[in-house]
């Protein structure tokens, strides 16, 4: 007898893209109107929405007087949403973004009737290796995908295992989230040409229903469509219509064996368009600046402030994920929707930073106007190098911080600020309107310290912290008698407290708080205090103990690590040709690889004892763009591109941080820099989402896409005893056969999607100009960190110092009494493991149990770990990723936790 057939109405709703929000809003509204009007017409009709709130947070706000209409069909079980608020891309943002995307969903499904416990992640570019976790952690036993899946799943489904072990069984797209549609597309040969597709598909539904996904992007089913699938039904072969999860957990009944361990990135049966990982670089480096401020912000809100700002924080997570759409983040879409996507990141930091510092005022308010506050975002304890504006030593004198427990460290001057603001020459009529620049106060961005008034001269002393009382009212009218007294020219100088920038190593407690102060050195004997190893320079070296680093004649760095371990040639710049779209990088058939210098300079910045620069200068000959009318030859026009690489060791770190910065005067190409490695590898390693990935050299191919070895990295990528600490989420690979890794710093394209691609059978989209997406005319910069280790990421504490380097501490000056005693240090939670990273601290509101904190830990390793964590509580209760309580742990004298490997566990305290 032949399968029953299942048909699941529904839409792909890409909220942007290849035109802006606002615009894919308006068809969004006509299409759920119809939807709405269909269902509420057709008792048989069902409708999935895409598994993301956002398309019906959208549309409600548009109409929200059909809010009780959408709310009766999802208690009906007639409307599945949720439970996602946004299909994600899951490799450009961090695995705490996808974990508070899915509690956004969930929570405003809930607010509706109810979630679809499905997770549905249609048409994402790959999936990352702990997605099954995340899910079971929700209590989601089921997931529905399809792209990135393996050519040895032969069925409908598999069960896909994350590293910890955990599983969800899987229903597998393997014709994608539209193969229902060319069924339907003539009413009346449903049943003939459901017979055809299921017999060309026979072999993967064994016993179960044919699934006919009946949907696409950006458009509403039929309103006929249960009335068609009524007629064609029989007794042969019936149909149904029903949401995915009711097809899933009501009409699916072989056992599923075929079993999928970790992330899924084959090209076999659908392409995932790996370029995205690398156009567009300004919405990477976004997306991480804005999760990393609002991480910060809950951070310092749960541990420091006694002000709730849950809400601003929940508007900043928000519109980060809003910007995490697969289309969006990844940079696929116009310029102006791309502009949209910057521009909402934009806000989310910015609303994150308000959280942050309002917070940090509090304890500020206790440090003396004359000090300054550090706060460690990070729940270990670490020596935090801080850049602060001080008061300059008199000459002769040198500069020393003192910390609260009198300890006295070491200060590096970086740089002297101007004592001259201005120096003018007016005549006595016009010296009112000088004072007019005073507000109360405030003068240049100073606050007047006092002034001097003699005969035909003014001179104003500015200072950041005043001593005394200034009045404005009285000074207008000595001013006024003086000018009258003595006419004709006068001289106005305004003088600024003489300052300088100062760089100071500051011990800071685990979470904690440290304040110090910044003075002339005296001969009373301080405290000793543990001094950090010494940062050194010369003319073209660095070191600090722990690492060092030469810069070779062609401009690249040898850099040797602390265990003994030498990678020669860091830094090498290769540009070539880029002829492709924001989907896939493409080589023109006759490339230019430009990898030499035509001109190299090194200058000595800074030279210790806290922090160690060089700027190496190289200038290449870059191709301007592909030849005019030939997208396969690089034109012969080249510009002089100077590429300046910013190269500093700190006391006390085993790595070498390097910053690259240029501007881009060159379009259609791809420029690389490479780590070249002692000995070819045959193996990779990534860090992002709550797991550390291995790669081969190769990627599985089989359908129209080129599997090129391109890769996502997120905090770190390792190869061999190259370790490469990241800023943002990035694209690397293993080039040379195995002898270097590549990681991308631009790739510049001019088009969404190009027709015809030489690694790409199909179009992506359709070929739309996207100009801003060559980032002409843009500084293209880069921050990483190169740490050499024999023994490789592991052995390094890769997952510890990637931490530090993407998470500087925090510092403000103090608002208190200049003059005051400082604060003693306090320290918030701290967290021992080894290879444990914790991604959110913040403070939650149960109205069963109260305030608390929660605290997310992840084992970032293949072994289990013991976790100890520390701090002001005395109960403990560990979640689910939804934050339902499941168990109580015991406390005493702190938290022990045992965790195994790879698995991500939630704990509240209080």
């Amino acid at each position: 007898m032949p399968n029953p057939a299942v048909f699941v109405p529904h839409f792909h709703w890409d909220r942007e893209w290849y035109e802006p929000f606002q615009v894919f809003r308006h068809r969004l509204v006509t299409a759920l109107d119809t939807v709405l009007e269909t269902a509420e017409a057709d008792p048989d009709f069902r409708f999935t929405v895409d598994g993301q709130m956002a398309a019906v947070e959208d549309y409600l706000e548009m109409r929200p007087e059909n809010r009780d209409r959408v709310a009766a069909l999802v208690r009906e079980g007639r409307l599945a949403v949720g439970p996602w608020l946004i299909l994600l891309d899951e490799f450009l943002c961090s695995g705490e973004t996808v974990v508070r995307n899915l509690q956004m969903g969930w929570a405003a499904a809930e607010r509706l009737g109810g979630a679809m416990p499905v997770g549905y992640l249609p048409d994402m570019f790959g999936h990352i290796a702990q997605m099954p976790q995340i899910l079971a952690r929700a209590g989601i036993e089921h997931a529905a995908l399809w792209r990135g899946v393996p050519g040895t799943v032969d069925g409908h489904a598999f069960r896909w295992r994350a590293p910890d072990g955990s599983e969800v069984r899987t229903e597998f797209l393997f014709d994608g989230y539209d193969n229902g549609l060319d069924v339907l597309l003539v009413p009346d040969r449903i049943r003939s040409a459901l017979a055809e597709y299921a017999g060309m598909t026979a072999g993967r539904w064994g016993g179960d229903p044919v699934l006919a996904m009946a949907g696409t992007d950006h458009n509403a089913p039929d309103p006929r469509l249960a009335e068609w699938l009524r007629k064609a039904s029989g007794e042969e072969r019936p149909l149904t219509v029903a949401t995915l999860d009711e097809y899933i957990r009501g009409h699916v009944r072989d056992e599923v064996t075929a079993v999928v361990t970790g992330e899924l990135r084959s090209h076999v049966r659908g392409n995932i368009l790996p370029g995205v990982l690398s156009v567009r670089l300004g919405l990477k480096q976004r997306m991480a600046a804005a999760e990393r401020t609002v991480d910060h912000a809950e951070r310092m809100n749960a541990l420091w402030s006694g002000r709730d700002d849950s809400a601003f924080l929940a508007l900043a997570w928000h519109k980060i994920i809003e910007s995490t759409a697969h289309d969006s983040v990844v940079g696929s879409g116009t310029d102006e929707t791309c502009d949209q996507v910057a521009a909402r990141l934009a806000e989310a930091a910015q609303t994150a930073r308000a959280v942050r510092d309002a917070a940090l005022a509090e304890p500020a308010a206790g440090v003396p106007g004359d000090a300054h506050l550090v706060a460690n975002p990070l729940p270990s304890p670490r020596t935090a190098l801080v850049e602060v504006d001080v008061v300059a030593a008199p000459e002769g004198s040198t500069l020393v911080a003192t910390t609260a427990d009198g300890a006295a460290h070491p200060v590096q001057l970086v740089s002297h600020a101007p004592t001259v603001l201005s120096d003018e020459r007016l005549d006595a009529s016009r010296l009112e309107r000088v004072l007019r620049r005073i507000h109360r106060r405030e003068l240049f961005g100073l606050l007047i310290n006092g002034c001097e008034l003699t005969p035909n001269s003014l001179v104003f002393h500015l200072a950041e912290v005043p001593d005394g009382p200034f009045d404005l009212m009285t000074l207008r009218a000595e001013v006024a008698a003086a000018a009258a007294a003595n006419p004709g020219e006068w001289r106005v100088r305004t003088l600024a407290q003489a300052r300088a920038t100062a760089l100071v190593a500051v011990p800071v407690p685990a979470a904690g708080l440290a304040a110090f102060r910044v003075g002339a050195a005296d001969d009373r004997p301080a405290a000793p205090a543990p001094r950090p190893a010494t940062a050194t320079a010369t003319a073209d070296t660095l070191s600090n103990g722990l690492v060092e680093v030469a810069v070779a004649a062609d401009g690249t760095l040898d850099v040797t690590g602390v265990d003994g371990t030498v990678l020669s040639g860091v830094g090498r710049l290769v540009d070539g040709g880029d002829r492709g779209d924001s989907y896939n990088y493409a080589p023109p058939a006759h490339d230019v690889l430009v990898s030499e210098p035509v001109r190299i300079g090194v200058e000595l910045l800074e030279s210790g004892p806290l922090r160690a620069r060089l700027r190496v200068t190289r200038v290449y000959e870059w191709p301007e763009a592909l030849a005019d009318g030939d997208r396969d030859r690089r034109g012969g026009r080249t510009v002089p591109t100077p590429v300046d690489m910013l190269v500093e060791v700190r006391a006390g770190e085993p790595f070498v941080r390097i910053s690259t910065s240029f501007l881009n005067r060159s379009a259609d190409h791809r420029l690389r820099l490479h780590v070249p490695l002692p000995l070819p590898v045959t193996t990779s390693a990534s860090a992002g989402q709550f797991a550390v990935t291995e790669r081969g050299l190769t990627a599985e191919g089989g359908w129209g896409e080129y599997p090129l070895p391109t890769f996502p990295a997120s905090t770190f990528v390792s190869a061999g005893p190259a370790t490469v600490l990241l800023d943002h989420s990035a694209e690397y690979e293993l080039v040379d056969d195995g002898s270097a890794l590549a990681l991308t710093l631009l790739r510049a394209i001019g088009s969404i999607s190009v027709n015809i691609h030489p690694l790409r059978d199909e179009p992506a989209a359709s070929e739309i100009p996207a100009p801003g997406a060559q980032d002409l005319g843009m500084r293209i910069e880069n921050r990483f960190a190169v740490l050499p280790w024999a023994a490789g990421w592991q052995g390094a504490n890769a997952v510890a110092l990637a931490e530090e380097f993407r998470n500087d501490a925090l510092v403000t000056r103090g608002t208190g009494p200049g003059g005051a005693p400082l604060p003693p240090d306090a320290a918030g939670v701290r967290v021992d493991g080894r290879d444990v990273h914790v991604s959110g601290i913040r403070r939650i509101t149960d109205p069963e149990h109260g305030p608390g904190t929660e605290l997310r830990l992840a084992a970032m390793r293949d072994t289990p770990t013991a976790v100890r964590v520390t701090g002001a509580f005395t109960e403990a209760t560990t979640v689910d990723l939804l934050g339902r309580p499941l168990a109580p742990e015991p406390v005493r004298d702190g938290l022990e936790l045992d965790l195994g490997p790879w698995e991500i566990r939630t704990v509240v305290l209080r």
